[in-house]
């Protein structure tokens, strides 16, 4: 079980970590869909590249916000994400980061969706972002599971938990 930790640890696919510190992971555990009325959730995720080195950590996610288009088995989000991008880049100086999207699933064990993996490699074709990956994040009832996309390769890939 995921809830309650200091944070989870995935090894990236070339190297590196990717860190989901605790203070995500509160805001994940408050939109777990385990009760059928509860709707999809979903944001952004925002942190650090960290210098000489290929770990990210991520520091912060967008909750769900009233315009998003929210029901059992989807989530679409609206630019009221963006100005959390741009306010978060602004106060960090320019070190938080935009580093890709979170939703939830009612599944114990999540697995991403056709709908989700084209709208990743959408947003990884489209999106304005530093450096060639982006994460995606989908919180279930048992597991939370992360994937890294590339944009040069146009794969999607999962991590695994640095156990």
């Amino acid at each position: 079980m995921w809830r309650s930790t200091k944070g989870i640890i995935f090894r990236r696919i070339e190297g590196g970590r990717l860190k989901i510190a605790k203070e995500a992971l509160i805001i994940f555990e408050n939109f777990i869909q385990d009760e059928h009325k509860k709707k999809e959730a979903g944001g952004v995720l925002l942190g650090r590249m960290i210098k000489k080195s290929d770990d990210v950590i991520i520091d912060m996610v967008s909750p769900p916000q009233k315009k998003d288009k929210r029901k059992r088995t989807f989530f679409k989000r609206n630019n009221e994400h963006q100005n959390i991008i741009n306010q978060e880049w602004e106060k960090s100086k320019g070190t938080c980061n935009y580093l890709g999207e979170w939703h939830t699933h009612p599944e114990d064990n999540p697995t991403p969706s056709r709908v989700d993996l084209k709208n990743w490699k959408k947003q990884l074709k489209n999106a304005m972002y530093e450096g060639d990956t982006l994460f995606f994040i989908i919180v279930g009832i048992q597991e939370v599971v992360a994937f890294e996309g590339s944009k040069s390769k146009l794969t999607i890939q999962k991590l695994l938990k640095n156990e």
